[in-house]
């Protein structure tokens, strides 16, 4: 009995050093409103989707999101992968609310006023830059069995101005007050020199700043601007296609998944204080880990196959999980142990939806 009692007192001090300060993590990327839908495969030949990619919408896509509204069940979230993984990070971490900022763009319309009442529910602190030029963006969930094919239309997440809301000096104090900063490769799509400016932020204060490979595509059409912030990168994550897909444009010549680790953490960094980590997912198998000195392998839970609703926010849900770790300076094992817990809540759901409170010790 003695000894239980003792034990909390033991603990206390520890918490108190272990509080967090709000906006410790800051997030940038596209906002987009997440238009979910189970569909047959006949739809997926129609629009050319293959079962589980990401792509940017093209003309012929237009009506899709039409057609989906009218012909399934949709549900709607807010989304956007970094928009996804600062939510879960905040849901993850509890308290203080506004542990987490999120900045993007968003148009003045319904669906941008759904996407603030969202970030508010989650106690994310999102400034959006917000424009009436184009409408908020969005994104068609097509799910599969438990694949899903995204079609993400960006409209006004495409329209970030860097000068218009980054530089002014409210929005900079936000950035400032970070300790640890997450884009999604996608947002190198909409502004390079914002995801630079921050980069170069956390690499001049020691702060930590970590980049998703994001989708294949963003490895070959994106490559010049992926690889300029690459030096910046501390933590790089990505899954086992967008692995091998930046792979193959940097011309590694391996398709073993634990080389390509090795080869994109050996890569050239700008601040040599932090030796660069690599984190690649894999779905069912296990998540592989670089460091400067060895690369290892991590089992995901177990999770019953009958249980599994949608893994449409799987990627983002582990990032977030990792990120609600790094920001109290836990050990990189604990930040892999809670995205997989992170994402084996996220994939009993329909989209990037989470129950009130984490069950993570």
């Amino acid at each position: 009995m003695k000894m239980a009692a003792e034990e909390p007192q033991a603990k206390k001090p520890k918490l108190e050093q272990n509080q967090l300060s709000e906006n410790v993590l800051f997030g940038m990327g596209n906002p987009l409103l997440d238009i979910c839908a189970v569909v047959d495969k006949d739809f997926l030949d129609k629009y050319g989707l293959k079962p589980n990619n990401q792509i940017l919408a093209e003309d012929k896509h237009k009506v899709l999101f039409e057609e989906l509204v009218k012909r399934f069940n949709v549900e709607y979230h807010a989304g956007g992968s970094t928009q996804n993984s600062v939510k879960v990070a905040q849901w993850m971490i509890q308290s203080p609310y506004r542990a987490a900022t999120f900045f993007g763009c968003i148009g003045t319309d319904k669906f941008g006023e759904i996407l603030k009442k969202k970030a508010e529910e989650a106690h994310v602190d999102a400034h959006y830059y917000e424009q009436s030029d184009e409408p908020t963006g969005t994104c068609a969930a097509c799910i599969t069995g438990d694949n899903r094919s995204l079609v993400a239309h960006l409209a006004a997440a495409n329209c970030y101005n860097k000068e218009k809301h980054l530089d002014l000096e409210k929005n900079w104090k936000l950035v400032e007050k970070a300790k640890v900063y997450y884009i999604a490769g996608f947002f190198l799509t909409v502004s390079p020199e914002a995801i630079l400016k921050v980069a170069s932020h956390s690499s001049e204060n020691n702060k930590i700043f970590t980049l998703n490979l994001s989708a294949p595509f963003i490895s070959q059409v994106y490559k010049e601007p992926l690889m300029k912030v690459m030096p910046y990168v501390d933590i790089l994550f990505g899954n086992e296609m967008e692995a091998a897909s930046f792979a193959r444009e940097q011309g590694f010549e391996t398709e073993d998944i634990k080389e390509i680790a090795q080869k994109a953490q050996a890569m050239p960094k700008v601040n040599p204080k932090r030796q660069r980590i690599v984190v690649f997912t894999q779905g069912k198998e296990d998540t592989i880990m670089a460091t400067e000195n060895e690369v290892t392998a991590f089992p995901v839970l177990d999770s019953d196959q009958s249980e599994i609703i949608d893994t449409n926010g799987a990627g983002d849900a582990f990032v977030g999980g990792f990120l609600s770790q790094l920001v109290y300076d836990r050990l990189l094992t604990e930040c892999i142990r809670a995205g997989h817990y992170a994402a084996s809540v996220i994939i009993k759901r329909s989209g990037c939806t989470f129950p009130e409170k984490p069950d993570f010790h």
